[in-house]
């Protein structure tokens, strides 16, 4: 019960330590992610302008990557801007209430990546193994029913796990935190009071992260399948060129993510916080150069975009 009461008056806040307690270095990462901020910002707003500027575009695919292109958004900027103010301001404190909000919007964002990934799969394996009912299943009331529903199902959850951290106690001589954001896997960590509640709502949580993997593998499996019975060359590889963009961007997330979090909480090091940087703030900034640059449709409406810029200029 004492710890419990020292949680109550004494835990107002956390320590983040970061990546580095270096200063040397800690000044180089934070031009460094000042510029993979403004990088994540412009390209994926580009993105969502460019795709809402050409008709053409507005397609079930595009549509779940102009979405994606918001959650992007939002994911770093529940993160870095708090990152860059705790080293302007020199102070490395999150207050509780700020650390379990930014924890909030980082596990809804987190799932909102996961279910549309999958949802673009699943797109994909229709368009390329069932073209001629693409039109049918894959309909504008079933993209916007199926979006309406991640938002809502990855806010739920992650107020579950709010809601649940929230019970837990933190001892005032256990308050650092060794990431530079609030992390429920790391929360848990350090908490004073039986998480078991929490650990067995996080193994589900996992379960319900690798359950749109499971549909992305499934998904590829099948459309390499259809893939490799087309008899040219070339509509092979047209029908791959049109999945390589989302494979590599799936790749890159899922592969930091499962290589962190599939270990138990105390194993978590540095190096596992610099991994994360990977998905939270690489693989953002990277969907946008991996969209426009390996898809020839967007390269040619960013193209567009621009000169019609240039000529009203």
């Amino acid at each position: 019960m004492s710890r419990g009461k020292e949680n109550v008056t004494g835990v107002t806040e956390f320590l983040l330590l970061g990546i580095t307690s270096d200063p040397e270095q800690r000044q180089v990462f934070f031009w460094l992610f000042l510029c993979m901020y403004l990088v994540t910002v412009a390209g994926n707003t580009l993105i969502i302008l460019v795709i809402g500027s050409h008709p053409r575009l507005h397609t079930p695919m595009y549509f779940f990557l102009i979405n994606l292109s918001f959650v992007d958004i939002c994911f770093t900027t529940n993160l870095i801007p708090k990152l860059l103010v705790n080293h302007v301001a020199g102070t490395w404190t999150i207050s509780y209430p700020h650390c379990l909000t930014q924890m909030y919007f980082l596990i809804s964002f987190a799932n909102l990546d996961t279910f549309l990934l999958a949802a673009m799969a699943l797109d994909r394996y229709v368009a390329i193994c069932k073209p001629l009912l693409y039109h049918t299943i894959i309909t504008p009331q079933l993209c916007r029913g199926l979006t309406t529903l991640m938002w809502t199902c990855s806010g739920l959850i992650s107020l579950v796990h709010t809601l649940l951290m929230n019970r837990l106690t933190f001892c005032s001589s256990a308050r650092e935190i060794l990431h530079f954001y609030c992390d429920a896997y790391l929360l848990m960590k350090i908490a004073c009071s039986d998480t078991r509640v929490n650990q067995h709502m996080f193994l589900g949580a996992v379960v319900l992260f690798v359950a749109p993997c499971a549909l992305i593998v499934v998904s590829y499996i099948r459309i390499a399948t259809a893939v490799l019975r087309i008899p040219s060359a070339l509509g092979r590889r047209k029908a791959f060129s049109t999945c390589s963009s989302h494979l590599s961007v799936v790749t890159l997330f899922y592969g930091t993510v499962l290589g962190v979090y599939i270990r138990p909480p105390k194993s978590f090091s540095v190096q596992d916080t610099v991994a994360t940087v990977m998905y939270t703030v690489v693989t953002p900034m990277l969907n946008p150069f991996i969209y426009s640059l390996r898809n020839q449709d967007m390269k040619e409406a960013v193209g567009r975009l621009f000169s019609k810029g240039s000529k009203s200029s």
